[in-house]
């Protein structure tokens, strides 16, 4: 037997201790059962069969508070970029930490979880409410790992399905366009959209990452801003890759070169001297971005379109100039040709036309024009 029963008094009377030993040996017990027998169903409910199958749980261990979780496994995210970490700490503090926080983690259920989530999702985006539960999924899968709960309570919730947001594409002219109403930044945007980089990819570029001779530029390096403050770090997929421009191009970058050191940075804010800052939301009045799309593109445009968008812009130009996947692939640094069909799956539908009509012409060659298939 894993456990003894013993019997001890109180003031209602005799009651009966479960005492049994942890599996890292220190002595503990349950106290309270009004019958042996009930103490004997609990040790051997919770002690013995959990022991020899290797699920046991310390009762104590379960007391833990969700807040105590929560600093190692931030620590552990420390390696991943700046602003996914600020993310993160971001929903944990908004969202999390007020309602499960302070909550012993054995006390939390699947209900209750998918009534938050529920809730959440009355106020709050997709994209919200999946960050938010998926830190606390993340947490409570850490719980459950160091063996303070059998079960993770997030385990099939209904969650609200993400809407992917509709992408602008630009043609080549309204592109044009948008970076002749963008005056001094008219460069910047062409950068955007012509190379395919992401905005923090283009801040932290410098005067030594462009390589004239072979019409490339060097992506070393991302410049992200996070807590007001700008980070230098690797770029998002951790490695650094090269892109090619195209030669007409080719004066604007010289231009932003000339005279300068290899060290200066490509694209300085000419107010600052210092790095871009990303003062573009979609419908902000405030911001640059805004008011030239507003005059070069129309309203419409204007209140829909992201900076980012002109990344998917390049994308769109690219397909539609006849790059293969790999090269798009290799462009906008997808990790895989894989991950570049699965994001513009919509630019390639016009593949699909060519498929048929490749296949048309094979059937006419076999059987002759104006024959048919049907039985």
């Amino acid at each position: 037997m894993a456990y003894t029963i013993r019997q001890y008094e109180t003031k209602a009377g005799k009651r009966y201790e479960v005492r049994y030993r942890k599996p890292d040996g220190s002595a503990t017990g349950k106290r309270g059962f009004k019958r042996k027998m009930d103490a004997d169903a609990w040790g051997a409910a919770n002690v013995t069969t959990a022991k020899n199958v290797g699920a046991y749980i310390d009762p104590q261990a379960g007391r833990r508070l969700v807040e105590d979780f929560w600093h190692p496994w931030l620590a552990a995210k420390k390696t991943k970029a700046p602003s996914y970490v600020e993310t993160l700490e971001r929903d944990w503090r908004v969202h999390v930490a007020p309602k499960w926080g302070m909550r012993e983690v054995q006390s939390i259920t699947r209900d209750e979880v998918q009534m938050w989530v529920s809730a959440l999702a009355e106020s709050k985006s997709a994209s919200v409410v999946l960050r938010a539960e998926g830190i606390l999924r993340a947490l409570l899968a850490k719980v459950k790992a160091d063996k303070c709960i059998h079960d993770n309570p997030c385990d099939g919730l209904e969650l609200p399905r993400k809407r992917r947001k509709k992408r602008v594409y630009l043609s080549i002219d309204q592109l044009l366009a948008l970076a002749d109403a963008s005056d001094w930044r008219r460069p910047i945007v062409l950068t955007l959209g012509l190379y395919g980089l992401r905005w923090g990819e283009l801040v932290g570029l410098q005067v030594g990452d462009v390589d004239f001779k072979r019409q490339r530029i060097h992506m070393r390096r991302s410049a992200t801003e996070v807590n007001h403050e700008i980070v230098v770090d690797v770029p998002k997929t951790g490695e650094e890759r090269t892109v090619i421009f195209p030669r007409l191009l080719r004066p604007c970058l010289e231009e932003a070169c000339d005279g300068r050191r290899q060290s200066d940075l490509l694209f300085p804010d000419r107010r600052s001297g210092s790095y871009l800052r990303k003062t573009h939301g979609p419908c902000s009045t405030s911001s640059w971005f805004y008011w030239a799309k507003k005059r070069s593109l129309g309203d419409a445009i204007a209140e829909s379109m992201t900076i980012h968008d002109l990344r998917h812009t390049c994308a769109s130009l690219l397909v539609h100039a006849g790059a293969n996947v790999k090269a798009v692939q290799r462009q906008l640094g997808h990790k895989s040709a894989t991950m570049t069909l699965d994001v513009y799956a919509d630019l390639f539908d016009d593949d699909l036309d060519a498929v048929g009509d490749a296949m048309d012409g094979l059937l006419v060659r076999a059987i002759g024009e104006g024959r048919s298939l049907a039985a």
